[in-house]
C-alpha cells in the first residue's frame, strides 16, 4: 500500500474505531475506558469535518514537508482531504475507490482499495478491545505533550498490517472524545503528522463535497 493510500485508509479507520458495539470487559483498563465511552458517542455521529495539519518526515529530507486543508467524513465510507498548501492537491475515498488529484503534479490515479477496506473492517471496526490486542500491541496514558489529551499506541503484531504501517499513534480530547492528531509511521522509517482543529460533528454536508470536477480536478 502506497503512503497516499494508507493515509486515507488509516484516517477512515481512526474515524470509525469505537464504532462496534461490544461491551467492556470485567478487567478493563484506560483503553477500554476510552473505547467504551467513544462507541456510545460515535453511535450519533454521522458527518464530521475539521481542518488539518500535515507534516511529513523523511530520511531523504533535512526537515519535514508541511501540508494543509480540510477533511470531511460521511459514514460509514466516505472521507475527503482537500489541501489548501499545496493547492488543489485532492484525496477521496469512497467506499472501495479511492481517487487522488494533484494537478499541478499531472496526477490523477483510481485505486480499488476494497481490500484494504476489507482489512480496516475485520482489525479495526468488528474488534471489541480485547480483539483489537490480538492485532496491536496497545497502550493508553495520559498524554504529556498534548495537555488535556489521552494518548493511545497502537503497535501491529501482524506481518500483513505491518507491511503498510508499523506504527500508530492517536491523541484523543478527554473531554469531547475527538480525534486531536494521528501519527503514522510506515515500515521505511518515514512518518506522517496530522494535527485536527475546527472540528465539527454532524454539520450538513452538500452532495458537492465527495465530488471532484472532470474538467478543473477541484
Amino acid at each position: 500500500m502506497n503512503v497516499q493510500r494508507a493515509i486515507a485508509v488509516t484516517l477512515c479507520a481512526v474515524l470509525v474505531l469505537a464504532a462496534s458495539s461490544e461491551p467492556r470487559s470485567a478487567k478493563s483498563d484506560l483503553f477500554d475506558d476510552i473505547y467504551e465511552r467513544g462507541q456510545k458517542q460515535n453511535a450519533a455521529l454521522k458527518t464530521l469535518t475539521a481542518t488539518f495539519t500535515e507534516s511529513s518526515t523523511s530520511s531523504l529530507l533535512t526537515t519535514p514537508i508541511v501540508a494543509r486543508g480540510t477533511v470531511a467524513v460521511e459514514r460509514p465510507s466516505r472521507v475527503v482531504l482537500r489541501y489548501t498548501e499545496p493547492a488543489g492537491r485532492i484525496l477521496l475515498i469512497d467506499a472501495e475507490t479511492l481517487t487522488l488529484v494533484w494537478p499541478s503534479a499531472h496526477i490523477r490515479s483510481v485505486s480499488d482499495i476494497g481490500a484494504a477496506q476489507r482489512r480496516v473492517q475485520k482489525y479495526f471496526i468488528d474488534s471489541s478491545p480485547a480483539e483489537l490486542r490480538t492485532h496491536f500491541q496497545i497502550a493508553a496514558r495520559e498524554a504529556q505533550d498534548r495537555p488535556g489529551t489521552y494518548l493511545l499506541t497502537m503497535t501491529p503484531k501482524r506481518k500483513q498490517i505491518q507491511q503498510g504501517l508499523t506504527g500508530l499513534e492517536l491523541w484523543i480530547d478527554r473531554a469531547s472524545l475527538m480525534l486531536t492528531a494521528m501519527k503514522m509511521t510506515f515500515p521505511n522509517g518515514d512518518t506522517k503528522l496530522m494535527t485536527f482543529a475546527d472540528v465539527k460533528v454532524n454539520p450538513p454536508l452538500e452532495r458537492s463535497v465527495f465530488t471532484i470536477d472532470a474538467a478543473s480536478g477541484r
